[in-house]
């Protein structure tokens, strides 16, 4: 009976266990590739992490979620699936509602370090303008993003 119980008790444990596991959300997802990306710049240098950050299909480029950067001012350093966009500062560039998300993102980067910005986007996916969340974490000179659709 004491082995029945064990295994009921263990196998309760394990699935719930998967089940965590399993239930990761897009923005969970987004976060983790974020610190991981941040990680990877501290290891190898910013130059190195800028061009893998670019690399499409690289480790930090997931189809949907892939990681970009910006230096302090808005300017694009690194993007994985518009390398047109690299250099370009998009400090002015407004969503289409008008909202500013990247002064946004510089004065989130600059006063708390990392947080979540929203904004809509237009989703190279499909094709179409929707709800963006934006994980975004200051790693010394540069601000690395990570977004998911909403």
């Amino acid at each position: 009976m004491k082995k029945i119980f064990f295994a009921v008790l263990v196998s309760i444990f394990l699935i719930g266990a998967i089940a965590a596991v399993c239930d990761a959300s897009p923005k969970d997802d987004a976060k983790g590739l974020v610190e991981k990306a941040v990680t990877f710049a501290k290891a190898q240098g910013k130059d190195k992490a800028l061009a893998e950050f670019s690399k499409p299909k690289g480790q930090f480029d997931k189809g949907a979620l892939y990681v970009f950067a910006y230096d302090m001012t808005a300017t694009v350093v690194a993007h994985p699936k518009n390398a047109k966009l690299i250099g370009k500062n998009l400090a002015d560039v407004p969503d289409s509602d008008g909202k500013l998300f990247r002064k946004e993102i510089v004065e989130l980067a600059k006063s708390k370090g990392s947080g979540w910005v929203d904004y809509k986007y237009l989703n190279p996916e499909t094709k179409k303008v929707e709800s963006k969340t934006t994980y975004i974490q200051k790693a010394e000179d540069i601000i690395v993003c990570c977004g998911t659709y909403k």
